[in-house]
């Protein structure tokens, strides 16, 4: 006939105990086989949690927890007697025993869960952890689809204050394009050494470019300060939706 032990993994105990007066630490659990030559023993570690526990364990059904993911699970590091508990279902029920709370999630075959540990008593809550893990990277995979839907990327456009009108159209042209494709252009001219005496050519170069582009791009930024002046305009949404026509995949182009 078999004989259950339980022990400690810190400490050894040899006398048989109840589980249920384990304590909130890790214990493994030892099928002993006295009147076999050969014992095999099998050795299941748990957490307080119920059910859900088992969940945990078996990494084929659940993904690994991380470190912050056990100190959220690890109820023995609640030193207080007491915790303020939440159900399942979002509702307060109240100030409890810390032992009632763990026996309430073994119960429910849940997990009890520490939301605040520094409040006074901490709160903790029921829940299906895993389900909560995979709810949350889900909400966050889906946040990062639309972060990248929305992000625009910046094309730049270089022009010398005293470009020849085939170049300027080319930069024109290229730039409706980036414009219509969701994308920033940031326009630059660059004044080198004596060119800083064409200041105002260049500033005037960049004022007929942006009267050019017209309703397409809206002023973002600009310096007309420093020698690289330049100017940024971003997507006029209403007006490129308008344009856009369907089915048209957005390109990707070098800097001119």
């Amino acid at each position: 006939m078999a004989r259950l032990t339980t022990s400690s993994i810190v400490p050894s105990l040899k006398q048989p105990i109840a589980i249920g007066s384990l304590q909130p630490k890790f214990y493994s659990l030892r099928l002993e086989f006295p009147n076999l030559n050969v014992a095999r023993g099998y050795r299941i570690t748990c957490r307080y949690g119920g059910g859900a526990s088992s969940r945990q364990q078996d990494s084929r059904r659940s993904p690994q927890l991380s470190s912050d993911d056990d100190q959220a699970l690890d109820v023995s590091t609640i030193r207080s007697n007491t915790v303020r508990l939440i159900d399942d279902q979002q509702n307060m029920v109240g100030i409890i025993s810390k032992t009632a709370a763990i026996q309430m999630a073994e119960d429910a075959e849940l997990d009890l869960v520490i939301l605040s540990p520094d409040a006074d008593p901490p709160v903790v809550k029921l829940m299906d952890y895993n389900k909560y893990r995979y709810e949350q990277q889900k909400k966050k995979r889906e946040q990062q689809k639309k972060s990248a839907a929305l992000r625009m990327d910046q094309k730049e456009l270089k022009m010398g204050y005293n470009i020849d009108v085939h170049d300027y159209s080319v930069r024109l042209r290229a730039a409706h394009k980036f414009l219509k494709d969701g994308d920033k252009v940031k326009v630059i001219v660059n004044l080198k050494g004596r060119q800083n005496e064409f200041r105002k050519n260049a500033i005037e170069l960049l004022n007929r470019f942006r009267n050019d582009i017209g309703e397409l791009g809206i002023e973002e930024s600009k310096n007309l300060r420093d020698r690289n002046m330049f100017m940024v305009l971003i997507p006029n949404k209403v007006v490129v939706q308008k344009e856009a026509p369907k089915g048209k995949e957005k390109t990707t182009s070098a800097t001119l």
